[in-house]
């Protein structure tokens, strides 16, 4: 298992991947709800590749997309946390991003702000990064209202095509949010 640290809020644990979150993962990732933003859902393998690489991401970086409880509640929500920006280059990397996807199930109770709280304050206090973005397409109206309820702020200067996504594609510009490391 990926050694990594363990956040804490109020009513959250930010924790290492175990192998149970594997299937509850894998359903969430096949939600067309919960995918409507990335170019498809994932079938089980997808899934299983993409805690691999979160795994891995730990490993080399000691940080990473923390898998999230609600303990007493739920084992498993989604995960939220910060990866380095390396699949791709555009204007704005090297970077280190924030994201989240929480399970359809516990959408609208503040619980991917709250995470993120905790992981922003882990990117600025312990890895003393200056800054942390996030990107999104322009019509993800929840992960946008998420960003700026974190105070973190958008300059239409900042929008970009992602070039993963093919030209043309619907989803291939993206809006960039970024938040700077308090008192700077």
């Amino acid at each position: 298992m990926t050694t990594a640290p363990t956040l804490q809020t109020r009513r959250l644990i930010l924790r290492p991947w175990r192998e149970a979150d594997l299937g509850p993962f894998a359903m969430m990732c096949a939600d067309p709800a919960v995918m409507e933003f990335f170019p498809h859902p994932l079938d089980r393998d997808e899934s299983e590749r993409s805690v691999d690489r979160i795994r891995d991401h730990f490993d080399r970086h000691g940080f990473g997309p923390w898998a999230v409880e609600v303990p007493g509640f739920a084992d498993f929500i989604g995960f939220v946390g910060l990866v380095v920006v390396s699949r791709f280059e555009a204007p704005f990397t090297p970077a280190v991003e924030i994201g989240w996807r929480l399970a359809r199930a516990y959408w609208g109770q503040g619980y991917a702000t709250e995470a993120a709280r905790a992981a922003l304050a882990f990117g600025f206090d312990d890895l003393e990064l200056d800054e942390i973005v996030s990107f999104t397409v322009p019509a993800n109206v929840r992960s946008r209202a998420v960003m700026e309820r974190l105070g973190m702020t958008h300059s239409p200067d900042d929008d970009f095509d992602h070039p993963t996504i093919p030209e043309g594609h619907p989803l291939r510009r993206h809006v960039l949010y970024r938040a700077r490391r308090p008192g700077e």
